[in-house]
């Protein structure tokens, strides 16, 4: 059993020390063994100056309608775009560019960027660094002149302040008219509100019917947000919903290799773009038949699309048909999330423990309420949960606390039997039978609770209420890395007290290697956002009280 355990604490050490160095490599640029290394944003300029077209180019699979949709402009033609047009309201700061009545930029004006407090969070981009828009458009039969994102528009005056008092403020785009059918755009922002409306109405003033499919789109380069840790990972990437399948993420490796996989059609979902803290989406109230397509924009370098693409029907001479959709783009809250749209909370990413984890959102977000405080909120969940498995846990204590009280003999027993190891293991053996000590009894009553508390690291990472919120003095934000290495550096003292407090290993290799455990764990902490190091630090002096209470209860040597 003792070889067993030691084998398996090298194989966790060493696992640790290869993923920090695989880490270490990601953050000075050079490739994972895991995932292949970003690529720089660039562009395959088309003749004449113009960027090539592309973007998810399946051939329509929805009766009717014929075509493919076109992709992003690629960096390059960045500097072609036409008019932007500028429209604050009380939470963002949006950008249009006239060609194509595309969003192109959306500063969130409520959160401060990670890596400069003296900015505010950009999510839609487009420029040298960062390509991140959110396009819509039509396609239509062979040789009808395009009416998509890439076609000039003209911007209807209006305001682009919100006012005082005022509930929202729409922006309004038109098309030329192209063989007798225009597209208009309209996008309406609301105070306090990261949802936007969007109504695309198509006009047929030409004297035949067609059927045109409309496109959701949202393109963004494959590299992670800037200011990412190399020491934990979080999802980048599309992602979309239906009924049938639910939430599904797809890797822009996956996209790179044309191995995407995802439902491709059905008569629900919505699809969007996540990443850490943030997302957007385009999401349709109704329900009705739609595609989903997800590709690499073609002639650009590490450009992803994913579209959802809708038939509106036939629009008879002299008519117009409207639709309306919605564009998230901000935070993940996840109440505000789910209130928008069925699966729209997952983009909040807690992967497998879920089931968990959402149940503990909750119990963290109202303890918030009471308490008024994040990081007091985040101190009084591990209480919580520290009293729910006191039992459970003084067992495992129990075990640990009379593991120690035999150590000494133990230890005699094998310096006495050092040369013979097979005799070594069945006193040893013995020896814990005759003492009723079980080796493994300190250590299963802590695997039920690991998922628990594993799942409390998730929302804690995932949460964007944790930036910009502060605790006490020093940590102003608990989304970040303590800036005085405070909390780490107790959490680690904290973690050698629980193994001065725990049994003495009777390996003396073993022994060690439960010391330097410990501060291999503890220098990845001084990277993690404080509010994670919070976590850990009360949940490792919740258990070194109870262990020294037990310890004590029960005789044994503190030390």
């Amino acid at each position: 059993m003792t070889d067993f355990r030691r084998t398996l604490l090298w194989v966790v050490f060493a696992t640790s020390l290869f993923l920090i160095w695989d880490a270490w490599n990601k953050h000075n640029g050079q490739p994972s063994l895991f995932s292949p290394a970003p690529r720089p944003v660039a562009a395959a300029s088309a003749p004449g100056g113009t960027a090539p077209l592309g973007g998810v180019p399946q051939a329509s699979t929805v009766p009717g309608v014929a075509g493919a949709v076109p992709a992003a402009p690629a960096a390059a033609a960045v500097a072609t775009a036409g008019e932007k047009v500028v429209v604050t309201t009380d939470v963002v700061q949006a950008t249009f560019d006239s060609i194509g009545g595309s969003l192109v930029r959306l500063e969130l004006l409520n959160y401060q960027d990670s890596n400069d407090p003296t900015k505010k969070v950009v999510l839609f981009e487009q420029d040298a660094k960062r390509q991140y828009m959110a396009q819509t458009g039509l396609t239509l039969q062979a040789g009808a002149q395009a009416l998509n994102h890439l076609t000039p528009m003209v911007v209807a005056p209006g305001e682009r302040t919100l006012a005082t008092g005022a509930a929202q403020l729409s922006v309004r785009f038109e098309s030329p008219v192209l063989d007798g059918r225009q597209l208009v755009k309209t996008y309406t922002l609301k105070r306090g509100d990261y949802a936007v409306a969007v109504k695309h109405e198509v006009v047929n003033q030409g004297t035949t019917p067609f059927s045109p499919q409309l496109y959701l789109q949202l393109v963004r380069d494959g590299n992670a947000p800037e200011g990412e840790s190399a020491f934990y990972s979080t999802f980048t990437g599309p992602a979309l919903y239906t009924e049938a399948n639910k939430y599904q993420k797809v890797d822009f490796g996956d996209i790179e290799k044309g191995k995407a996989s995802h439902d491709t059609s059905a008569q629900d979902g919505w699809i969007g773009m996540v990443q850490h803290y943030f997302a957007s989406a385009w999401l349709v109230p109704v329900t009705g038949p739609r595609e989903f397509r997800t590709n690499k924009v073609p002639g650009a370098n590490n450009l992803y699309a994913i579209a959802m693409v809708l038939p509106l029907g036939d629009i008879a001479p002299g008519t117009t048909r409207a639709h309306e959709a919605t564009l998230f783009a901000g935070p993940q809250e996840e109440k505000k999330l789910a209130a928008l749209a069925p699966g729209l909370e997952y983009v909040k990413d807690y992967g497998f423990l879920t089931p968990l984890s959402k149940p503990l959102f909750w119990l963290l977000d109202e303890l918030h309420k009471i308490i008024g405080n994040w990081g007091w909120a985040i101190v009084a969940l591990v209480v919580l949960l520290k009293i729910a498995f006191y039992w459970l846990n003084a067992s495992a204590y129990k075990s640990m606390a009379k593991m120690k009280a035999v150590n000494p003999k133990v230890m005699e027993m094998r310096e006495r039997l050092k040369d013979k190891p097979q005799q070594m293991q069945q006193e040893m053996m013995r020896i814990y039978r005759e003492e009723k000590v079980n080796p493994l009894g300190g250590c299963l009553p802590i695997l039920v609770q690991m998922p628990f508390f594993i799942a409390l690291y998730w929302v804690l990472l995932s949460s964007v209420e944790m930036r910009n919120a502060p605790w006490i003095g020093w940590i102003t934000d608990l989304s970040v890395k303590d800036p005085w290495f405070i909390l780490p550096v107790l959490m680690t003292l904290s973690s050698l007290a629980q193994v001065a407090l725990g049994a003495k290993p009777p390996d003396p290799l073993q022994a060690k290697m439960m010391w330097i455990m410990p501060l291999a764990f503890g220098v990845m902490f001084f990277f993690f956002p404080a509010g994670l190091v919070l976590y850990w630090l009360t949940n490792n002096l919740l258990s070194i009280a109870q262990q020294w209470y037990i310890n004590k209860k029960l005789g044994v040597p503190v030390t």
